[in-house]
């Protein structure tokens, strides 16, 4: 039997990039409470529902 090649999973480049820009402006809210710890999981929610609504609008403008 032949050994077949695995195939590497790679996240798709404009999943990184979304993931990037959450990151980011997780960092921002960060930064704007003062650099107070204890919200990171919010901060993230919060940046995942900007980001995402934001490239989500984008998406529906371009396919109008």
């Amino acid at each position: 039997m032949s050994r077949k090649t695995p195939i590497p999973i790679r996240p798709k480049p404009p999943d990184a990039e979304v993931e990037e820009q959450i990151r980011q402006r997780a960092y921002q809210l960060y930064e704007e409470r003062g650099r107070l710890d204890g919200k990171a999981m919010e901060d993230w929610l919060i940046a995942e529902e900007e980001v995402l609504g934001s490239t989500q609008a984008k998406a529906a403008t371009a396919s109008s």
